[in-house]
């Protein structure tokens, strides 16, 4: 279970945030603005996908990285051609004499994307962020993160410099009927995220899974059941939901093919809707999407929702035409 939601008005620096319900995790697409997420929200990010390194895209780096000082954080960042040296010079551009005394153990796994390999760096802070090679180049098959929860894809679109488009997918949705529950007399609590993680994992049938409850900041009732019994019992499985974040990609035959299939049967779109189709040749200049064409993919690709971000600034003050003209396609 997740919750999935723009960081900043449609007017703003591009940005998702994606935070998985009963666990402290989160995800991020793009790295702009990101003073409108407090501490607590940006210390659960454990992956963040950057889809190209313009200024809006990209500025967010610096907070993040004065939150994660001084803490046990590992963060997996995701990004296109250049990126480790465009984090690099982030990074070289303070000083670091004193991290060595810090007891905590930052660090930031940056993953560099090509259209046929992906490259990983280390950079620790106890070391001044002086980069280490992790392992040696992977073939790229368009899969980013396969975790036992969720995955993430990306494909390279042409915004005249290459440009990443993601789908996030959740893994089957574990969905407990707390009424079963309460007839069986078994208790709601932590438990049950471990439970969903025995199944999602695949552990066999008569794995012993630990049922308890705290009472008053105390261990209370404990009783154990087979996982094959919960299964059968107390959980419903459906197919999880996916999200596809697109942004800053010109409308032409190659982008719209990959942005489809990306797209394809997503719970929310979100994507870029910069000017009304009656600037398409602007549009089509600075190599971004109109609304009408956002729209248009967003059908063509079956989704269920849409929700649109990355507004010119020329139509301050006049959003909503942005978003019905996007509509009136998608609805078409």
């Amino acid at each position: 279970m997740f919750s999935a939601h723009l960081i900043n008005d449609p007017f703003g620096d591009p940005g998702v945030y994606i935070e998985f319900k009963y666990r402290r995790s989160a995800l991020l697409f793009d790295l702009g603005d990101l003073h409108s997420l407090n501490p607590r929200k940006l210390l659960k990010i454990s992956h963040i996908f950057v889809s190209h390194t313009h200024m809006d895209h990209f500025i967010g780096f610096d907070y993040l990285l004065r939150v994660c000082l001084g803490r046990d954080r590992h963060i997996f960042l995701y990004g296109p051609p250049g990126f480790h040296e465009q984090v690099e010079n982030k990074l070289r551009a303070y000083t670091w004499n004193l991290v060595e005394n810090y007891q905590n153990d930052f660090a930031l796994h940056i993953t560099e994307v090509h259209p046929d390999c992906k490259r990983v760096r280390l950079y620790r802070c106890r070391t001044a962020f002086q980069p280490e090679e992790e392992d040696p180049a992977e073939i790229f098959n368009g899969t980013l993160v396969e975790g036992s929860y969720f995955s993430v894809r990306g494909v390279f679109l042409d915004h005249k410099i290459p440009c990443l488009a993601y789908r996030f997918e959740e893994k089957n949705r574990v969905n407990v009927m707390k009424n079963v529950l309460q007839e069986m007399g078994i208790p709601v609590g932590a438990w049950l995220v471990d439970l969903k993680d025995r199944i999602l994992g695949g552990e066999p049938d008569d794995t012993p899974i630990r049922i308890w409850r705290r009472h008053e900041g105390k261990e209370g009732e404990e009783r154990f059941m087979s996982l094959g019994e919960l299964k059968s019992s107390v959980v419903k499985i459906t197919p999880g939901q996916a999200i596809t974040y697109v942004t800053d990609a010109v409308y032409s035959d190659d982008n719209v093919k990959k942005i489809v299939e990306l797209a394809r049967a997503s719970e929310i779109l979100f994507i870029e809707a910069t000017f009304l189709h009656e600037d398409a040749d602007k549009a089509s200049q600075k190599y971004h999407l109109t609304a009408f064409q956002a729209g248009k993919l967003a059908r063509m690709a079956g989704v269920k929702r849409i929700s649109l971000f990355h507004f010119s600034p020329k139509y301050k003050g006049s959003g909503e035409i942005l978003v019905e003209e996007a509509m009136r396609a998608f609805k078409d």
